[in-house]
């Protein structure tokens, strides 16, 4: 019988970490605007919330993680699903939870389900401009579970399902865009897709057999990893555009420089021929990247 370590070990529940200091650096951006730019109270359509008060920021980020984390693992446990047959195939992931038999595909399409009327109801209890936006980014982080069997680009669509997190966390609070958070969300799409061509250097050989598409394959190993070197070079400047923009202060450029030097060390680890610290490159450089980039900017928000 499967139990709740096993349903966190399919959806990779450690992952979040990557994309939720994001949807953090959204929100403060978001509480900042409403303290400092308009009224302390203001009216969205169909919802008041007095952000002079405590409680009501706290539960509004309560929302915002609530819906983090279960668009994130609608978006594992269907990937899971619908991948289950490649999984077990191939040796790297035969060992997965569905293609070990600890937990059916009929569970993982089942709790799919669930988080995804979850991740609509919180948008729902947000703003009625989330709620209506919802399906649309459902649609985009399901999406991509089909992409591999299409297109080599398929870790763009990675990229764009996750850099939903800061506009996303953004409009939870001010109900409109801004540049600042569609800059964050650019840099996360760079970033995201930066990485996800690195993880896919140990499948070239399994996807080009098995008639699957990612950039490995297209353009091989070495093309692709310029290509993700290049991608994290762009994630590095518009992070810099970002802090240019909004005036940042030290904390800010402090965990730019941690966010920047997470990623020449990531790419440093892996080589064309040597894939040994593939996962050393995936975890630890990218969560420590997003977590004190994201504590960095969110304390500069904060105190400056």
């Amino acid at each position: 019988m499967a139990t709740i370590k096993n349903y966190f070990s399919l959806v990779k529940f450690s992952h979040t970490i990557f994309a939720m200091p994001f949807a953090i650096i959204g929100f403060t951006l978001g509480i900042q605007c409403i303290l400092l730019v308009q009224s302390p109270v203001i009216s969205l359509p169909g919802n008041w919330i007095d952000w002079s008060n405590n409680m009501a920021i706290f539960n509004r980020l309560l929302l915002v993680i609530m819906c983090m984390v279960t668009a994130r693992s609608a978006a594992m446990a269907f990937n899971r699903y619908l991948d289950r047959h490649y999984d077990a195939l191939n040796p790297r992931t035969s060992g997965r939870e569905i293609p070990a038999g600890i937990i059916t595909a009929k569970q993982a399409l089942l709790l799919t389900i669930i988080c995804c009327g979850l991740f609509m109801l919180a948008c729902y209890f947000i703003n009625p401009l989330c709620f209506y936006l919802s399906p649309i980014a459902l649609f985009v982080i399901l999406f991509y579970s089909y992409t591999k069997r299409f297109t080599a680009w398929c870790h763009l669509v990675l990229g764009l399902g996750l850099s939903l997190a800061p506009i996303g966390a953004y409009l939870a609070v001010t109900g409109r865009f801004d540049i600042l958070p569609l800059l964050f969300s650019m840099a996360v799409i760079c970033w995201v897709s930066g990485f996800d061509i690195i993880y896919a250097l140990q499948d070239e050989k399994f996807d080009k057999e098995n008639a699957l598409h990612s950039l490995p394959v297209f353009m091989g190993k070495k093309k692709a990893l310029t290509l993700s070197r290049v991608l994290h070079g762009c994630s590095a400047i518009i992070v810099i555009i970002a802090g240019i923009l909004g005036h940042f202060y030290i904390l800010y450029w402090c965990g730019v420089a941690v966010f920047c030097g997470m990623l020449v060390y990531q790419q440093s680890l892996v080589k064309a021929d040597d894939l040994r610290k593939v996962n050393i490159a995936f975890m630890t450089a990218n969560g420590i990247a997003s977590i004190f980039f994201g504590l960095c900017v969110c304390l500069d928000i904060i105190f400056f």
